[in-house]
């Protein structure tokens, strides 16, 4: 992955982690993929409900943990939302056709991308949400590519 600029957002509560992933979401483009990386409790679904309002979606949105995506097409372009936790291996995606998310006109999410880092393309942009309990509950660290 090539080294480009970072933006730092500290989110003091969940309203926060919501508004990073909004404004990440007006600024999409078709075609980006990110990979959205944090342990479990972070805030990866208030991040990625966020996204999904920023791209006009109003639908409710939840994790895909045992669908593996969930399609959305009412926003202003399509939005895939991707959890592969419980992926066994890379064959699951081939299966499902992940070529056609990653290389269509929406945009695509991946949660636990981690685990399918050998079929990620190059221009994948990475999103990490940490806690640091010293600064509080509710505090979040959340870092994006650009």
């Amino acid at each position: 992955m090539e080294e480009g600029a970072w933006v730092i957002i500290e989110s003091q509560k969940a309203e926060d982690t919501f508004q990073a992933g909004v404004q990440l979401g007006q600024k999409a483009k078709p075609g980006q993929i990110y990979c959205l990386l944090g342990d479990l409790g972070v805030g990866k679904t208030v991040f990625t409900q966020g996204l999904a309002k920023g791209l006009g979606i109003v639908e409710p949105v939840s994790s895909p943990t045992f669908t593996i995506v969930q399609t959305y097409e009412e926003g202003r372009m399509p939005f895939y939302h991707f959890d592969v936790y419980r992926i066994g291996d890379v064959e699951e995606m081939e299966e499902i056709g992940y070529e056609d998310y990653f290389y269509g006109e929406g945009i695509c999410l991946i949660e636990w991308a981690n685990l399918i880092q050998e079929i990620l393309p190059e221009t994948c942009k990475t999103i990490t949400i940490e806690k640091d309990l010293e600064k509080g509950f509710d505090y979040r660290k959340i870092t994006i590519e650009e």
